[in-house]
């Protein structure tokens, strides 16, 4: 543990930061989650509201700092891709 008190303000910042991110990666992957499973099983509508679900929180997640906005970009690009073959 740190003796200085400006680094002790840090580690607890740090650890309210984690778990946030944590959370909003955790939401981010179920709804990509939900999305795929959709696909495969072949339900085109209930993917498609499912896809701009998953957007959103992409989204959501890049304006937080949480995820790159590249990052987001190519796993919308790949939902979309795989929503549009069924």
């Amino acid at each position: 543990m740190a003796n200085i008190k400006s680094q002790m303000k840090r580690i607890r910042t740090a650890e309210k930061a984690r778990l946030r991110n944590k959370s909003v990666r955790s939401e981010v992957r179920s709804a990509i989650r939900s999305v795929r499973e959709l696909a495969a099983a072949g339900n085109a509508e209930a993917a498609q509201d499912a896809l701009k679900v998953a957007s959103r929180k992409l989204d959501k997640a890049v304006s937080k700092g949480v995820l790159h906005k590249n990052n987001a970009a190519n796993r919308k690009s790949k939902l979309a891709k795989l929503v549009g073959k069924i």
